[in-house]
């Protein structure tokens, strides 16, 4: 227990001297931030919008929401933590307002916006991978919202109870209950063996995280 409380006091104040160095407009501390966080912040994105491209947007937007509030970052959580409830909060909004959107579709004058997916944009995975991993991903797409976005945050992005309560802003046996359904949904879809590849589920690197990270550092006044 004590060696899990100092690692923990290790995260948080590494965090604060990172976050102290982008208050003091360090280039590298901004990148270090958007490299370190890219992955878990897409895929939670991605998990409740259940599209590429808006989850690029809103991870976009939501480092741009956190970059403009870092001198409120008071380490009470980790920096992971953190940026994961602001990417959750922009992106149970970007649902709210496609289900209002969908709401009056009959209306001329209003516009739905489509996001196509870039399947060739992939090339880390092998073609074996794109199959299994394409299961998995259809699997967790067709969860209800309040099951999918648990999901996504406990076993693919591997967040604890805790964590994923904190995240979410509900009690850990909400977590539990929810998980459980969840689980017992994608089971139905998948054979057991497609569990150990969960992990990979939705990845985020190579061209499309270099992508984000220098869009990101363009709009926060850095070029290159």
């Amino acid at each position: 227990m004590r060696a899990a409380a100092i690692s923990a006091a290790d995260v948080i104040a590494g965090d604060m001297a990172l976050v102290r160095r982008a208050l003091a407009r360090e280039a590298g501390a901004f990148r270090a931030i958007i490299k370190t966080h890219n992955q878990r912040l897409y895929r939670i994105a991605r998990g409740v919008v259940r599209n590429d491209a808006e989850a690029e947007d809103i991870v976009q937007e939501a480092y741009m929401r956190a970059f403009a509030s870092l001198d409120s970052f008071r380490g009470d959580a980790s920096l992971a933590t953190w940026l994961s409830r602001i990417v959750i909060n922009e992106a149970l909004g970007r649902l709210r307002k496609r289900k209002r959107v969908v709401a009056v579709r009959d209306n001329p004058e209003a516009e739905i916006i489509r996001f196509p997916l870039n399947p060739n944009d992939d090339p880390e995975r092998t073609m074996a991978q794109r199959q299994i991993l394409g299961l998995v991903e259809r699997a967790t797409d067709s969860l209800p919202d309040v099951y999918r976005t648990v999901f996504v945050a406990r076993v693919i992005e591997g967040l604890s109870i805790e964590e994923t309560a904190e995240v979410l802003g509900i009690r850990p046996e909400t977590v539990k209950t929810r998980l459980h359904r969840a689980r017992a949904l994608v089971r139905k879809a998948l054979d057991d063996e497609i569990g150990p590849v969960l992990l990979d589920a939705f990845p985020f690197a190579g061209r499309r995280c270099e992508r984000l990270t220098q869009a990101v550092m363009r709009r926060v006044g850095f070029e290159g």
